[in-house]
């Protein structure tokens, strides 16, 4: 899960929703030398502001290109983020799996980034997961990442012909604060992300919901300003 230092012009998928945290990851993976071909999941979110940011940011960090998939997860529900019947917290951050989980999403995107990996002939796979503030999800711990990874290497043609493929969360053990001062010292430009869970079509956050809790916190935490554009 580690980037490789000599990897200029290597092909690499990453996994881009919009958010802090794959900025975050996009312009690390840029400045390892990758090439970086983005992915991102109309997946029925109901923050879809954050597909508009996720073209910004591409941009914005030189990305080789940018592809925006369509599979709709809302026809299961059973999240806050794709089912309008269940509300999203707005309590403050609880222990425990929270209900904005979304079932096998990372799962699904990974596995999404794998298939173009293949078809790029890219070894390396980028994904923003993180243990620290988000242990709650079964799909960001390290322990998952690392079981996908064997999976893939198992499965697919390139690996079994040699190209073993890497899965790179180089979050994953890192708190908010670290995350806004690394990307800040990368260029990260945090005004073009949208990390709410019910941000309103223009990207402005609610900033009570716990991605806006944790975002901010992280901010403050971080000594770095606040981009975000609220509601109110």
């Amino acid at each position: 899960m580690n980037t490789p230092p000599d990897s200029h012009g290597q092909r690499a998928v990453v996994l881009l929703s919009g958010g802090l945290d794959s900025a975050t990851t996009l312009a690390i993976a840029r400045a390892a030398g990758f090439d970086c071909h983005c992915l991102s999941i109309d997946y029925g979110q109901r923050h879809r502001a954050e597909l508009d940011a996720a073209v910004a940011v591409a941009s914005a960090l030189g990305a080789a290109e940018h592809r925006v998939v369509s599979l709709s997860l809302d026809v299961f529900g059973g999240s806050a983020l794709t089912d309008a019947a269940i509300d999203v917290p707005v309590g403050g951050v609880e222990p425990g799996i929270p209900v904005t989980y979304v079932p096998a999403r990372n799962t699904i995107m990974l596995s999404l980034a794998l298939a173009w990996a293949e078809v790029l002939g890219s070894k390396d796979l980028f994904v923003g997961v993180n243990a620290v503030d988000y242990s709650g999800y079964p799909d960001c711990r390290p322990e998952y990442i690392a079981a996908f990874e064997r999976m893939a290497r198992l499965a697919t043609k390139a690996a079994i012909e040699g190209a073993a493929l890497h899965v790179h969360a180089p979050l994953i053990n890192l708190g908010k604060a670290q995350i806004i001062q690394r990307g800040a010292e990368l260029g990260v430009d945090y005004a073009l992300t949208v990390s709410c869970y019910q941000a309103d079509s223009s990207g402005h956050a609610c900033g009570v919901c716990d991605s806006c809790r944790l975002r901010r916190a992280g901010f403050v935490a971080a000594a770095v300003a606040d981009p975000t554009r609220y509601a109110a």
